[in-house]
């Protein structure tokens, strides 16, 4: 539970806030947010349930600490709060508010506010919970509708994982976590060892091949529609050349026409170089799931991103028939271009973040922007 701390004398803030210890961690948020209790902790901060006093509307409210002390989660923080600010779709996380920091010049951490949800879909996966048939298509038909506006609006999400879709009682998904998605037009690569989740990327991300697209989303998807069918990662590898490996051995060894889009040779070698494997028939590795969705998801899971299906087709496709229905997912309104420079400064980056942060509040806050 939370528990009131009052603010040294020198720290005190011009706005309302209040502090609060949760789960070991300050915060200091607004005087409209009451904390309920700690309901994450993770490599990017801490996160607590609120109440928005205002709205009587619960919320989550996430603390990035020290979030200049590290480049990568400072970049993460900008592309999250750039992009979120613009995204509006029901299975799409909607950040709700961004908290104002008291000293504006010299902040070290970050308050984001986001709709609240119930749990995520890599708890559901872990837990002895069944899920029907039912339960796993409305899940997909989900990921889906929310993905094929994000790629209308111009945006590669990049880590799509069971951890970063949350989940309602009603059974309402959203996608979440946008610190590694890129636009098209962003010439920033962003994409390290150190914060990608191996087990779901794609085979043209693990062979480094430089033009990629929309079809990295899509075999994530894959992914985890296995994982929802099996109850456990499909490919769970322990390092890159082993995931390849183990992608090899569930889809078969591959022909050198599937192999065109690998631009580097010595990639291209290292695939061809496997021992011969004829592939899992999904069919036995998933006896319980439904022929249509066995289709589906080897339609998604195609080494050759050239070959695999789109977004738009896989909501086409009869498994998900009766469920999509275009004029209820209308496409994003305008492409996005984040324009985010890789080589910013720290200080650069803290105005950005502060641009974005005032972009929450009154105009009147402009006079106290900086």
């Amino acid at each position: 539970m939370a528990s009131v701390v009052e603010p040294q004398t020198e720290i005190r803030p011009r706005e309302e806030k209040h502090y609060y210890t949760m789960g070991q961690t300050l915060f200091e948020v607004d005087k409209k947010y009451i904390p309920i209790k700690p309901i994450g902790r993770g490599a990017y901060g801490v996160v607590c349930s609120s109440v928005n006093m205002e709205t009587h509307e619960k919320v989550a409210i996430k603390k990035i600490q020290n979030v200049f002390d590290n480049r990568i989660d400072a970049l993460r923080t900008l592309r999250e709060l750039k992009l979120l600010r613009h995204v509006k779709h029901e299975n799409v996380i909607a950040l709700k508010d961004v908290l104002m920091p008291v000293h504006r010049s010299n902040f070290k951490d970050v308050y984001m506010v986001y709709e609240l949800m119930d749990t995520d879909l890599h708890h559901i996966i872990k837990s002895s919970q069944p899920l029907s048939s039912d339960h796993c298509k409305y899940f997909i038909f989900q990921l889906l509708c929310g993905l094929q506006y994000l790629h209308s609006a111009n945006i590669l999400h990049r880590d799509l994982k069971p951890g970063n879709l949350l989940i309602n009682a009603n059974c309402a998904l959203k996608i979440c976590d946008f610190g590694l998605a890129r636009t098209g037009n962003d010439s920033g690569q962003f994409m390290t060892e150190y914060v990608v989740t191996r087990w779901y990327r794609a085979p043209e991300l693990l062979l480094c091949c430089d033009n990629y697209g929309t079809s990295i989303d899509v075999w994530s998807v894959g992914c985890i529609f296995a994982e929802i069918l099996g109850r456990k990662p499909l490919f769970p590898g322990t390092e890159c050349l082993n995931q390849l490996k183990l992608i090899i051995d569930v889809l078969g060894s591959q022909k050198e026409d599937n192999l065109r889009f690998i631009d580097n040779p010595k990639a291209r070698r290292f695939i061809l170089s496997l021992p011969y494997s004829r592939g899992v028939n999904f069919a036995a590795l998933y006896p319980h799931a439904d022929p249509l969705a066995i289709d589906l998801l080897q339609r998604m899971l195609v080494f050759d991103p050239t070959k695999r299906i789109t977004v738009t087709e896989a909501l086409y496709h009869p498994y998900l028939s009766g469920l999509y229905d275009p004029s209820c997912n209308p496409p994003a309104e305008f492409p996005l271009n984040l324009d985010i420079d890789e080589n910013m400064d720290e200080a650069t980056i803290r105005e950005m973040m502060l641009r974005e942060i005032h972009q929450y509040h009154h105009p009147e806050a402009a006079a106290n922007f900086i």
